[in-house]
Parts: C-alpha cells; sequence; structure tokens
C-alpha cells in the first residue's frame, strides 16, 4: 500500500512556495528584497479563509467592511456656525472611484439639522402664479413618469478653505462640499404642464419643511429645462440628510438651490430676496458691491491621487503610477483636463476615462514614471461651453479675494521627494 502524507500543512507550505517562487520568476509582484516563499500572506492559511463568513441575514442593510472605518465624512468647527445643526459634513473624495458617491458619504449640509419627515404626511404645494394650484403627496408624486439622471451637486463654498491661502492640508476640506449621485424622480416641466404657469410668472421660490424653512429664488427658465423633483438617489430613498423624501434637483447649479425637504414652488413676477440670499451665497467684489443670483458652478478640477490624505509614500524611483482626479462643470461637459508637473509652466493632456456626462464629474487620468524628484502639480479643466479652469491671480483678478463662493482657481501640490504632498498657492 502506497503510503499517504497525513501532513497537509507541510504539503500545503511547499506547493505555496512553489507557486510563489515561479510569480517572483515571472513578474515583479513581490518586491525584490522580499521572497515571495518567506511572505507570510502566501504561505498561512488566512483566519477568513477558516471558519464560517457572516450569515445571510447579519446585516439586511449592507455596511462597509470594518477595515475601512476611517472612510467617512468629517466635520470641522471651522466650518460651522457654532454647532453642528448649521454645519457641513464634507465627503472624502481621495477615497472614492468612479463617479457615484455611495448615499452614506454623501456631503451634507444643513442649516438646521437634517429633518425626520413622515412620508405619510408630506405634502408638495405648487401655486402662485399659476392657472391649476397644485397638491400633491408622496404617492400622487410618483405617478408621473420618472427618469434617472447622474449630476453632481457642489456646494458654492466648496474650496473656500483656501480663498486666502492655504488653510487647510487636506483635500477632504477643501474640496469635500460635493458629491455627484444617480437621481430618479420626475422633470419639473413635466409637473408644470398639470399646472399652467401665468405669462408674468418669471421666478419661483423653492421652500423647504425643515425648521430653517430654506428658501431660494430660481428662474422660470431653468426650472422648465432640467430641473427636476427627486425621491430616489442611486437607487434607494433619499436619505434623511438629503431631503427625504423629496428635494428639488437643479443640475449644475448652486447647492443650496437643490432645496431639501421640499414643501412648496410658488411662482411669482420678481424675486424674493430670502434671507438665505441676502445673508449669503453673495460675492463681495474688489468695489464693495456683492454679485448675487449668480447660480452656475463653474469648470473645476482637482489631483485626487497624490493628494496630502494620499500621498506617494511607497514609491521608488522608476515606478510607474496613475495620477487621478475629478473634473466638473456645472456649464456643461468636461472637454479636456491638463496635467502639470512645474505649477502651471508646462501642460499634457491627461485622458478621461468612464462616462463623460454633462453636468457630471469627469474621471480622468495619466500614467507617470516617477523619477524621486519634486513637483508641483496641477489640473486644469475645460469644458464644451468654452470655459477654462483660471489660475489664483486670474480667479483674483476677476472678483477679489473676500468672497468665499464659487473658488475654482487651479489647485496645486507639492509633492516631495519622499511622496508627501502638501498643499500650495502658486502666484505670479
Amino acid at each position: 500500500m502506497k503510503k499517504v502524507d497525513n501532513d497537509k500543512t507541510t504539503a500545503r507550505r511547499g506547493f505555496l512556495k512553489n507557486i510563489a517562487a515561479s510569480v517572483v520568476a515571472a513578474s515583479a509582484v513581490v518586491p525584490a528584497a522580499l521572497k515571495a516563499g518567506d511572505d507570510p500572506a502566501l504561505i498561512k492559511e488566512p483566519e477568513w479563509g477558516s471558519k464560517l463568513g457572516m450569515p445571510a441575514d447579519k446585516n439586511l442593510y449592507g455596511l462597509p467592511s470594518p477595515y475601512e472605518h476611517n472612510v467617512t465624512r468629517r466635520v470641522h468647527k471651522l466650518l460651522s456656525s457654532g454647532d453642528m445643526y448649521a454645519s457641513v459634513a464634507m465627503t472624502p473624495i481621495h477615497e472614492l472611484s468612479g463617479i457615484i458617491t455611495p448615499n452614506g458619504l454623501f456631503f451634507h449640509r444643513s442649516h438646521g439639522g437634517a429633518a425626520i419627515v413622515d412620508p405619510n404626511d408630506y405634502r408638495l404645494v405648487i401655486h402662485g402664479l399659476v392657472e391649476n394650484p397644485l397638491v400633491l403627496t408622496l404617492d400622487e408624486l410618483k405617478r408621473y413618469p420618472s427618469e434617472s439622471r447622474i449630476h453632481f451637486i457642489e456646494c458654492p463654498a466648496n474650496g473656500s478653505t483656501g480663498w486666502r491661502s492655504p488653510q487647510f492640508n487636506t483635500l477632504q476640506f477643501m474640496k469635500g462640499m460635493m458629491s455627484s449621485a444617480e437621481w430618479t424622480g420626475v422633470k419639473l416641466s413635466t409637473l408644470l404642464k398639470d399646472v399652467g404657469i401665468k405669462p408674468e410668472a418669471k421666478w419661483a421660490l423653492a421652500e423647504g419643511s425643515d425648521n430653517s424653512h430654506m428658501g431660494r429664488t430660481l428662474p422660470v427658465e431653468k426650472l422648465l429645462d432640467d430641473a427636476m423633483v427627486v425621491w430616489a438617489q442611486n437607487g434607494e430613498a433619499l436619505r434623511p440628510e438629503q431631503g427625504y423624501p423629496v428635494r428639488l434637483l437643479v443640475p449644475g447649479w448652486e447647492g443650496n438651490l437643490n432645496v431639501k425637504w421640499l414643501k412648496s414652488i410658488e411662482f411669482g413676477d420678481k424675486p424674493w430676496h430670502a434671507k438665505e440670499e441676502t445673508s449669503k451665497y453673495t460675492m463681495l467684489t474688489p468695489s464693495g458691491k456683492a454679485i448675487r443670483y449668480f447660480w452656475p458652478m463653474e469648470v473645476n478640477s482637482v489631483i485626487t491621487s497624490p493628494c496630502p490624505d494620499k500621498p506617494w509614500k511607497d514609491l521608488k524611483k522608476g515606478d510607474l503610477v496613475e495620477i487621478e482626479g475629478l473634473a466638473w462643470s456645472g456649464q456643461g461637459t468636461i472637454k479636456g483636463v491638463d496635467i502639470s508637473f512645474d505649477g502651471g509652466k508646462n501642460w499634457v493632456e491627461a485622458n478621461l476615462k468612464g462616462l463623460v456626462l454633462p453636468k457630471s464629474w469627469t474621471r480622468f487620468s495619466f500614467m507617470y514614471k516617477w523619477d524621486g524628484k519634486p513637483i508641483l502639480l496641477s489640473s486644469r479643466a475645460y469644458d464644451d461651453a468654452g470655459y477654462v479652469q483660471p489660475t489664483i491671480d486670474e480667479e483674483v483678478k476677476a472678483v477679489g479675494v473676500e468672497g468665499i463662493y464659487h473658488r475654482n482657481a487651479i489647485v496645486t501640490w507639492e509633492v516631495k521627494a519622499n511622496g508627501e504632498v502638501n498643499n500650495v498657492h502658486i502666484r505670479s
């Protein structure tokens, strides 16, 4: 009878050592200084593979891996109005892939906390200068023909942390007041067919039902163009912090115009001059006068890898690495993105990757051979409406330094020889 080797562990270790040795011979998967056969991760049975995993009924609403516990929205006292009710929780855009932000990471801005609305008592009222005022329950609203579209939402104060100089050495607190999602709802123009807007109605006031009664004035032209009343985000009902059960979606325009917990749309013949469009969301110019009603978010971009939150800490000279980032425009579709390695003196064209949609995030990338030398890494986007992302000097010349809104100047990272990344401003 043939003798059988019952030492399965020994047999398995020898087999894996042979496999690991062949991997090293075939490619540079394992660092040259480390023998693959000596890597415990290759020869040791992992704990998760030696026991049963979670049963199907463990988390009936799925949760991220516990190893992703650091990937969260973040808040800062400097970005609040004295408490966390009128504040913002910022998205970790450096940790995201693609152009869809998970619902649990979508940035959250409110002026009085997230309202918890009973959908059974929800009503949407459309009134004012209309022929047929309309009151809709949530179920009645959902009977209208729906559609789904991918758009970003960006707070106009996104980037305001660098309005004078670099204040935060973190991408999340610099550009985390934005996110992107697939929205499902009904086009507002469809609802307005049943309402009948009177000819003299040129403006509308959208108002939320939260305790701040957030209200913003909008021109009728935008509402008839691509505005939507939405009830779902990324395939599920809106989260409370995103306006459950219904919010307004105004693609490409200031985030605060996308009124959450939407309760009414009133039509009139003149703007309302609501609190949030007089005390806030205006741009102070060098003359001392403020610009109001400048709604579209300008063409913009930022490199997300590397960045201060995601340095090149393990690169060696000669390694090939992907530079990646996000570009977006509220005025059209991203047409291209350029990258500079010397702070804007010279530019090369990056590649657009994945879906390229109007008024949506667009991914760009560039494969770069790291030579171990310091660089000043910048990105510059342009859209099909003809707009080009400005330098800091160009932006300051146009609007000054006092206004904190609509700051879309080129962002530059100082990448040191050791891979550390810092937020810097390039000025002439």
